[in-house]
């Protein structure tokens, strides 16, 4: 499988973070891991195996990145308010250094995808709702989305505000909204079994369906038996019968 990778330095974070590239033609999806995981996680958990008749055929480019969890929604330490302003400079990283990667990498701009389970499911989503001219389609596997009932504390900015779809969206309206209408689409899928819940992946899923609805957002949701878990076989399963219709 034709395969990629580059070191890409973040002014903002002060450090390097992995992306790495599978495919040779094809949708470019970008891929954010799992809490604290890295750009090898996609690979090694069986989900690059789970499509790679669709890389292989040229259907889709995976671009898979390092989090940057442990800095900012994973530590515990800091207040909510500071952890988005963190998670708002490996936004930056993103924005400003592992796109353009992405465009040379396509020979020009395309539209890119985002996708990811758990942590990361928020990410694909946040992303593509604050950046749909970039990310016009989210696939959302497992995610809670609201990032203040992840052990947050402290006093709620327009930092943690402008991170959590739960609130941001509830308040959208006029012009943006109608043009969020006409360009995002995302896919939440979560199953009903063990770790659904106690994650709040299930309950969190179903309330930003509601809200996404409520506001006319295009949006899919695929609920999984109550023997699915929040877990990588679930994962595995999930993208290899979602993924194709959208490459």
């Amino acid at each position: 499988m034709n395969r990629a990778s580059a070191e890409l330095w973040a002014d903002e974070i002060g450090a390097a973070g992995t992306v790495i590239r599978y495919g040779h033609f094809g949708r470019p999806v970008l891929v954010f891991p799992s809490e604290q995981g890295r750009a090898g996680d996609f690979e090694s958990n069986g989900m690059l195996a789970a499509i790679g008749g669709l890389v292989d055929a040229g259907r889709v480019k995976i671009y898979c990145v390092d989090s940057y969890d442990e800095q900012s929604w994973s530590n515990r330490e800091i207040p909510l308010e500071e952890r988005a302003r963190r998670h708002e400079a490996y936004e930056s990283w993103i924005l400003g250094s592992v796109l353009p990667w992405i465009y040379a990498d396509c020979g020009g701009e395309a539209e890119v995808a985002t996708l990811g389970c758990s942590l990361g499911a928020f990410h694909a989503a946040n992303f593509a709702l604050k950046r749909a001219d970039k990310f016009p389609l989210a696939l959302c596997f497992s995610g809670n989305y609201d990032p203040a009932s992840w052990h947050g504390w402290g006093e709620r900015g327009a930092a943690a505000y402008f991170n959590s779809p739960l609130d941001y969206v509830q308040h959208l309206h006029g012009e943006h909204l109608d043009w969020l209408r006409s360009r995002v689409s995302l896919l939440l899928v979560c199953g009903q079994g063990q770790w659904e819940d106690t994650t709040g992946s299930l309950p969190s899923t179903r309330k930003f369906a509601t809200l996404l609805a409520e506001k006319g957002i295009g949006h899919e949701l695929d609920l999984w038996g109550h023997d699915v878990p929040h877990d990588w076989p679930s994962w595995r399963t999930q993208l290899a019968h979602h993924l194709p219709r959208f490459c």
